[in-house]
C-alpha cells in the first residue's frame, strides 16, 4: 500500500509539467497568429486610396498683391531761411495756393532802412563819378582817381543787392502750386530756420509707393504698368513705375518701388492705403499641376507620379504659380498623372488606388 502511494505522487508533477507546456504553446500560437508572414503580406498589398491629377497645358499668370501707400507728387516743409519775428501770416490752411503766394513775412524794417541808406550813398557816389569823369576828359584828375570813384559805385550796388536778398528771405512764399497744410505759428512768434511754419503738397498728381519680394525685383522696370484699388471703392486705378530703389532691404528682403498715378480722382488722398495688384508673368501653354501636389525638399521639389497602381517620386523644376496651380518647367510631360492627396502616407513601395482623377 505504501509503495502504491509513492508511485502516484511521482505521476502528479509530470502531469502538471505537461499541462504547463501545453498552455505555453497555445499562448505562443495566439501571439503569433496576428503577425504571421502571410498576414503581413496581405496588409502590405492593400492599396492606399488617393486622388490624382492629369498634367495638362493651360494659360497661367502669376499675380501677387502687395500693400502700397499713396504719396503727394511733391511735399515740402515750409521753413524760414533766417531768424526773425513774424509780422504777417497768410497761410490758407487746407486750401490750394498758387506758386509765389506770400505765406509769412518777418520783421524787415531794419533791412529796409539799411537799403535806403545805401541807395542814398549810391546816388552821391554816382554823381561824384560823373563829375570826375568830366575832369578826366580835361586831365583835371588822374585815371586812378576816377577808377576809385567807379569802384565805390559798384561796391554800393553790390551791397544793395545783398540787402535786397536779405529782405526777400523775410518773405516766405509758396514754392509751387499746391495744397497748404496746417500752420504751426502765431503772429508775433520768433522763428528760426529749425521751425516748420506749415507744409505744402502737390496733390494734382500722386505717387504710389510699394514693395515687392526680392525674386520679383528684376521685373520692376520704369514704364511698367501696375493696378491698384482703394478700400471702399470698386474702381481699379493704374500707375506707371517711375523708379525702384538701388538696393534690396536686408531686413525684409524686398525692393521699394515708386510709381506715378495716371488718374487724378478726387477720392485718391495722399497717405491712403492701396492694394497693389501685380502680374509678374504669363504663359498661355504652361504645364500645370495643383500646388498641393508639390513636395518641397531641402534642395529640390518633388511630385509623386502614378503608374498603374505603383508610384514614382520625381524631381521637378517649377515656374509661375497662382493661388491654385503651379507651372512645371521640367520633370513632367502632358498626360502624366500626379498624386494630390495622402502625400505624407505614400512610400516608394506603396500601392495606390485612385478614387478621383481630375
Amino acid at each position: 500500500m505504501m509503495a502504491l502511494n509513492i508511485k502516484n505522487l511521482a505521476i502528479v508533477p509530470a502531469c502538471l509539467l505537461a499541462l504547463i507546456l501545453v498552455s505555453c504553446g497555445e499562448k505562443k500560437d495566439k501571439i503569433k497568429a496576428p503577425g504571421t508572414g502571410s498576414n503581413r503580406s496581405k496588409l502590405s498589398n492593400e492599396a492606399l486610396p488617393a486622388e490624382g491629377f492629369i498634367v495638362k497645358a493651360r494659360a497661367l499668370a502669376e499675380n501677387i498683391s502687395v500693400p502700397g501707400t499713396l504719396l503727394p507728387f511733391e511735399t515740402t516743409d515750409i521753413r524760414p531761411e533766417i531768424s526773425g519775428r513774424v509780422v504777417e501770416i497768410n497761410i490758407p490752411e487746407g486750401q490750394m495756393a498758387q506758386k509765389g503766394l506770400l505765406l509769412v513775412r518777418l520783421f524787415d524794417e531794419d533791412l529796409q532802412a539799411q537799403l535806403k541808406k545805401l541807395e542814398v550813398q549810391l546816388s552821391i557816389a554816382q554823381k561824384t563819378a560823373e563829375r570826375q569823369n568830366e575832369l578826366l576828359k580835361i586831365n583835371g584828375i588822374s585815371q586812378q582817381e576816377y577808377d576809385l570813384s567807379e569802384l565805390s559805385v559798384n561796391n554800393l550796388k553790390a551791397d544793395i543787392e545783398l540787402v535786397k536778398v536779405d529782405i526777400a528771405k523775410t518773405q516766405i512764399r509758396a514754392p509751387y502750386h499746391g495744397r497748404i497744410g496746417l500752420r504751426n505759428i502765431s503772429p508775433g512768434a520768433y522763428v528760426t530756420p529749425a521751425d516748420i511754419l506749415t507744409t505744402i503738397s502737390q496733390v494734382d498728381n500722386l505717387k504710389l509707393e510699394f514693395t515687392v519680394p526680392e525674386k520679383y525685383s528684376a521685373s520692376m522696370r520704369p514704364g511698367k504698368t501696375v493696378k491698384f484699388t482703394i478700400d471702399g471703392m470698386n474702381q481699379e486705378f493704374t500707375a506707371t513705375v517711375q523708379a525702384a530703389a538701388t538696393i534690396i532691404e536686408s531686413n525684409t528682403r524686398s525692393l521699394k518701388v515708386r510709381g506715378i498715378v495716371k488718374s487724378n480722382h478726387p477720392d485718391l488722398v495722399p497717405g491712403g492705403f492701396a492694394k497693389v495688384l501685380l502680374q509678374m508673368g504669363k504663359n498661355d501653354q504652361s504645364l500645370v499641376i495643383p500646388t498641393q501636389a508639390v513636395i518641397p525638399q531641402a534642395r529640390d521639389k518633388r511630385v509623386i507620379l502614378y503608374h498603374g497602381g505603383a508610384v514614382e517620386f520625381k524631381v521637378v523644376a517649377t515656374g509661375l504659380r497662382d493661388s491654385s496651380f503651379i507651372e512645371i518647367a521640367d520633370g513632367l510631360k502632358a498626360g502624366d498623372t500626379v498624386i494630390t492627396t495622402a502625400l505624407l502616407a505614400i512610400r516608394p513601395e506603396s500601392r495606390i488606388s485612385l478614387t478621383k482623377v481630375e
